[in-house]
């Protein structure tokens, strides 16, 4: 019997990226956001890196799967001055 780790597409530190299904990866990638504050704060120097590496390689294989991935007028710079901006007006008084 062949053990997981044996199969060309899977790695010790996780399987492929690219041997993902779409589910899948943004599984794996909300699991990743999720838990990185937790990581951050609580775990170990190694435990960050890998952390960190794995988020990396995830997300460039979402982006290149989706590079026209829908963005959201208020996540962009344009947005968040328009943010700004309003709040500011909001907090002048009448």
């Amino acid at each position: 019997m062949r053990h997981p780790t044996d199969a060309p597409h899977i790695r010790p530190e996780g399987i492929s990226p690219h041997a993902l299904g779409n589910d899948t990866l943004l599984h794996e990638l909300e699991q990743l956001h999720r838990t990185r504050h937790e990581t951050f704060l609580y775990g170990s120097e190694e435990a960050l890196k890998r952390h960190t590496l794995r988020t990396g390689q995830l997300e460039a294989e979402y982006l290149h799967r989706f590079p026209n991935r829908l963005v959201t007028a208020g996540r962009t710079r344009a947005g968040a001055r328009a943010r700004e901006a309003a709040a500011r007006v909001e907090s002048l008084p009448e």
